[in-house]
Protein backbone atom coordinates (compact mmCIF):
# COMPACT_ATOMS: atom_id res chain seq x y z
CA UNK A 1 0.00 0.00 0.00
CA UNK A 2 2.62 2.65 0.85
CA UNK A 3 4.68 1.69 -2.21
CA UNK A 4 1.91 2.26 -4.29
CA UNK A 5 0.91 6.05 -2.39
CA UNK A 6 4.93 6.91 -3.22
CA UNK A 7 4.79 6.29 -6.66
CA UNK A 8 1.46 7.88 -7.02
CA UNK A 9 2.91 11.09 -5.27
CA UNK A 10 5.86 11.07 -7.32
CA UNK A 11 3.71 10.62 -10.51
CA UNK A 12 1.84 13.48 -9.39
CA UNK A 13 4.67 15.88 -9.08
CA UNK A 14 6.23 14.47 -12.08
CA UNK A 15 3.66 15.64 -14.31
CA UNK A 16 3.31 18.83 -12.36
CA UNK A 17 6.82 20.34 -12.99
CA UNK A 18 6.73 18.94 -16.71
CA UNK A 19 4.04 21.94 -17.44
CA UNK A 20 6.41 24.57 -15.14
CA UNK A 21 8.88 26.28 -16.97
CA UNK A 22 12.88 26.35 -15.65
CA UNK A 23 14.21 27.75 -12.50
CA UNK A 24 16.60 29.78 -13.61
CA UNK A 25 19.45 32.34 -11.58
CA UNK A 26 18.07 35.58 -13.55
CA UNK A 27 21.95 37.16 -12.22
CA UNK A 28 23.57 34.67 -13.84
CA UNK A 29 21.34 35.60 -17.20
CA UNK A 30 22.08 39.23 -16.50
CA UNK A 31 25.84 38.30 -16.83
CA UNK A 32 25.66 36.49 -19.44
CA UNK A 33 23.79 39.33 -21.25
CA UNK A 34 26.50 41.87 -20.80
CA UNK A 35 29.19 39.49 -21.99
CA UNK A 36 26.86 38.96 -25.29
CA UNK A 37 26.64 42.64 -25.40
CA UNK A 38 22.86 42.03 -24.86
CA UNK A 39 21.87 44.87 -22.32
CA UNK A 40 20.43 48.41 -22.94
CA UNK A 41 19.88 51.17 -20.72
CA UNK A 42 15.95 52.27 -19.89
CA UNK A 43 14.10 53.97 -17.32
CA UNK A 44 10.86 54.44 -15.77
CA UNK A 45 8.93 57.54 -17.15
CA UNK A 46 5.21 57.05 -16.76
CA UNK A 47 3.05 58.23 -13.92
CA UNK A 48 2.08 56.15 -11.48
CA UNK A 49 -1.00 55.94 -8.78
CA UNK A 50 -0.05 54.99 -5.39
CA UNK A 51 -1.56 54.41 -2.35
CA UNK A 52 -0.30 53.41 0.99
CA UNK A 53 -0.02 49.84 1.60
CA UNK A 54 -1.85 47.94 4.84
CA UNK A 55 -0.01 45.95 6.99
CA UNK A 56 0.09 42.78 6.04
CA UNK A 57 -1.76 43.07 2.61
CA UNK A 58 -0.64 40.79 0.01
CA UNK A 59 -0.77 41.98 -3.80
CA UNK A 60 -1.13 40.17 -6.64
CA UNK A 61 0.24 41.80 -9.94
CA UNK A 62 -2.34 40.67 -12.52
CA UNK A 63 -1.23 41.18 -16.50
CA UNK A 64 -4.09 41.65 -18.83
CA UNK A 65 -4.09 38.50 -21.00
CA UNK A 66 -1.34 37.00 -18.94
CA UNK A 67 -2.39 36.32 -15.42
CA UNK A 68 -0.60 36.25 -12.75
CA UNK A 69 3.15 37.92 -12.58
CA UNK A 70 3.92 37.58 -9.40
CA UNK A 71 2.75 37.71 -5.93
CA UNK A 72 4.08 40.19 -2.45
CA UNK A 73 5.59 39.73 0.76
CA UNK A 74 3.28 40.73 3.71
CA UNK A 75 3.18 44.94 3.27
CA UNK A 76 4.98 46.31 6.20
CA UNK A 77 4.11 50.16 7.49
CA UNK A 78 5.41 52.46 4.78
CA UNK A 79 4.68 50.33 1.59
CA UNK A 80 3.21 51.35 -1.22
CA UNK A 81 1.20 50.09 -3.08
CA UNK A 82 1.95 51.05 -7.20
CA UNK A 83 -0.48 50.62 -9.70
CA UNK A 84 0.95 51.37 -13.05
CA UNK A 85 -1.38 53.90 -16.09
CA UNK A 86 -0.87 51.34 -18.60
CA UNK A 87 -4.39 49.89 -19.91
CA UNK A 88 -2.50 47.62 -22.29
CA UNK A 89 -1.76 45.14 -18.77
CA UNK A 90 -4.59 46.16 -17.22
CA UNK A 91 -3.28 48.76 -14.97
CA UNK A 92 -1.16 46.11 -12.83
CA UNK A 93 -0.32 46.39 -9.40
CA UNK A 94 2.73 45.73 -7.08
CA UNK A 95 3.82 46.25 -4.01
CA UNK A 96 7.01 48.41 -3.21
CA UNK A 97 8.52 48.91 0.04
CA UNK A 98 8.91 52.45 1.53
CA UNK A 99 12.11 52.80 1.42
CA UNK A 100 12.97 52.28 -2.50
CA UNK A 101 9.16 54.01 -3.20
CA UNK A 102 10.77 57.35 -1.81
CA UNK A 103 14.18 57.17 -3.59
CA UNK A 104 12.26 56.34 -7.14
CA UNK A 105 9.12 58.77 -6.83
CA UNK A 106 7.95 62.06 -6.31
CA UNK A 107 5.17 63.50 -5.39
CA UNK A 108 1.56 62.79 -4.53
CA UNK A 109 0.55 65.52 -7.48
CA UNK A 110 -3.26 66.35 -6.51
CA UNK A 111 -5.18 65.04 -3.63
CA UNK A 112 -6.06 61.32 -3.23
CA UNK A 113 -9.39 59.85 -5.04
CA UNK A 114 -12.06 58.20 -3.10
CA UNK A 115 -9.80 55.00 -2.77
CA UNK A 116 -6.94 56.90 -1.42
CA UNK A 117 -4.97 56.85 -5.19
CA UNK A 118 -2.88 59.62 -5.67
CA UNK A 119 -0.69 60.49 -8.55
CA UNK A 120 3.27 60.24 -8.21
CA UNK A 121 6.02 60.42 -10.85
CA UNK A 122 9.30 58.54 -11.41
CA UNK A 123 12.32 59.58 -10.43
CA UNK A 124 13.89 55.91 -10.67
CA UNK A 125 17.42 55.48 -12.00
CA UNK A 126 18.69 54.22 -14.99
CA UNK A 127 18.70 50.70 -15.32
CA UNK A 128 20.26 47.86 -16.83
CA UNK A 129 17.64 45.58 -18.97
CA UNK A 130 18.26 42.79 -21.54
CA UNK A 131 14.96 41.25 -23.31
CA UNK A 132 14.26 37.38 -22.59
CA UNK A 133 14.30 35.75 -26.06
CA UNK A 134 12.65 33.20 -27.60
CA UNK A 135 15.42 30.65 -27.00
CA UNK A 136 15.59 30.85 -23.77
CA UNK A 137 11.25 30.39 -23.36
CA UNK A 138 9.75 30.73 -19.95
CA UNK A 139 11.58 30.14 -16.70
CA UNK A 140 10.70 31.39 -13.55
CA UNK A 141 13.27 32.80 -11.16
CA UNK A 142 13.11 34.19 -7.47
CA UNK A 143 12.51 38.20 -6.97
CA UNK A 144 14.45 40.44 -4.83
CA UNK A 145 11.48 39.86 -2.48
CA UNK A 146 11.64 36.14 -2.24
CA UNK A 147 8.58 35.01 -4.37
CA UNK A 148 8.60 33.06 -7.27
CA UNK A 149 8.51 35.16 -10.72
CA UNK A 150 7.69 33.87 -14.07
CA UNK A 151 9.61 35.35 -16.95
CA UNK A 152 8.59 35.63 -20.91
CA UNK A 153 10.25 35.94 -24.30
CA UNK A 154 9.76 39.54 -25.32
CA UNK A 155 9.80 40.63 -21.52
CA UNK A 156 12.23 42.93 -19.99
CA UNK A 157 14.62 41.57 -17.37
CA UNK A 158 15.64 44.84 -15.81
CA UNK A 159 18.25 45.26 -12.53
CA UNK A 160 19.56 47.76 -10.95
CA UNK A 161 23.48 48.74 -12.08
CA UNK A 162 23.90 49.68 -8.02
CA UNK A 163 22.66 46.83 -6.83
CA UNK A 164 23.06 43.31 -7.88
CA UNK A 165 20.29 41.74 -6.01
CA UNK A 166 17.54 43.80 -7.59
CA UNK A 167 16.56 42.64 -10.65
CA UNK A 168 12.58 41.39 -11.72
CA UNK A 169 10.83 41.16 -14.58
CA UNK A 170 8.75 43.97 -16.79
CA UNK A 171 5.96 42.56 -18.92
CA UNK A 172 6.78 42.93 -22.55
CA UNK A 173 3.41 45.10 -22.54
CA UNK A 174 4.38 47.14 -18.92
CA UNK A 175 8.22 47.51 -20.58
CA UNK A 176 7.04 49.39 -23.50
CA UNK A 177 4.07 51.45 -21.73
CA UNK A 178 6.24 52.64 -18.90
CA UNK A 179 9.68 53.10 -19.49
CA UNK A 180 11.99 55.11 -22.55
CA UNK A 181 15.11 52.90 -23.46
CA UNK A 182 18.06 55.12 -23.58
CA UNK A 183 20.37 53.17 -24.99
CA UNK A 184 18.60 50.39 -27.12
CA UNK A 185 20.33 46.68 -28.05
CA UNK A 186 18.91 44.65 -30.89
Amino acid sequence: MWVLIVWFTLVLATSAMAGMPAKRDVGEMFKAAETAGKVGIARKTRAIDARAAHPGEIIVTLIAGEGKETQSRPAEAGDMVVRNRCPETGNEQYLVSGKKFVARYQGPYGKPDAEGWSEYRPTAPEMHYFIVDEAEGDFVFTAPWGEDMVAKPGDAIVGNPKDPADIYRVAAKSFKCTYEVLKYVP
